[in-house]
């Protein structure tokens, strides 16, 4: 599968993947200057760069672990979803989850990105739905 991806600055890092296996391509801060994230702030941070995902396909923007781990920052709409007709820049909203502001340098891995494929079904209004075991048993249902 190809996907065309645009780079829309000169100082646009493009999406790699860091080892042969990773299922996600690493996404880069393009940013002038040094961001700093007050504790419990969020904002959009630009990539520099935009997509053209095949019909049936999308791209998932997830937190990285390392950043997690060590700074405390995450994604809020955790996964993004970009869908196959978006044609803007990607753009990765970050939330500073430490107690301390963190500071977002230039070119900084911010994000990752993995394909998924999307299935479309045909949804059918009903007057009943089958029962299950489970029912309408929602969060914690299982005791854990």
């Amino acid at each position: 599968m190809k996907i065309g991806i645009l780079r829309l600055t000169n100082t646009a890092k493009l999406p790699l993947r860091m080892t042969e296996h990773a299922s996600g391509f690493d996404i880069f801060a393009d940013i002038p200057e040094t961001i700093i994230v007050e504790p419990g702030k969020y904002l959009a941070i630009p990539t520099g760069f935009a997509l053209e995902i095949p019909p049936g396909f999308e791209a998932q923007i997830r937190p990285r672990s390392g950043l997690a781990l060590k700074q405390g920052i995450g994604i809020l709409n955790s996964p993004g979803t970009i869908d196959a007709d978006y044609r803007g820049e990607i753009k990765v909203i970050i939330i500073n989850l430490n107690k301390e502001q963190v500071s977002i340098e230039p070119g900084t891995r911010i994000a990752q990105m993995v394909f998924c494929p999307v299935v479309i079904p045909d949804l059918q209004e009903m007057d009943s739905l089958n029962s299950s075991s489970r029912q309408d048993g929602g969060f914690g249902h299982t005791g854990h």
